[in-house]
């Protein structure tokens, strides 16, 4: 069985992590902590938001390419943070069977 996309990733991003290179954009992003990716992750959100808007007659590829660098970006801030794709996978999972409505109803207001 071959292992999808999105864990071949984070299986690079969390070899970057325990392995660092001069020359590797992942590993410079975790060197600079979770406040540098945050940062970055906001700028990736601001460019799917304006891609998402952008005249449909443009076609879908700005809207994808920008999708690719914002999961790409979380995922980098996830490892930097210790949390797994299985983890991950595990918290979409338990929404599965509850309303989006529902689910948001029940967590704690912050």
């Amino acid at each position: 069985m071959s292992e999808s996309t999105l864990t071949r990733l984070m299986a690079i991003i969390e070899d970057r992590r325990r392995n660092p290179s001069d020359k590797s954009y992942t590993a410079a992003l975790l060197a600079g902590g979770p406040q540098k990716i945050r940062k970055k992750l906001i700028e990736e959100a601001a460019e799917v938001f304006e891609a998402a808007g952008e005249p449909a007659e443009l076609g879908p590829a700005h809207l994808l390419s920008e999708a690719g660098d914002l999961v790409y970006h979380l995922l980098v801030l996830l490892a930097s943070r210790d949390i797994s794709l299985p983890q991950l996978e595990a918290e979409l999972a338990g929404r599965f069977g509850t309303s989006g409505l529902e689910e948001k109803a029940a967590r704690p207001s912050s």
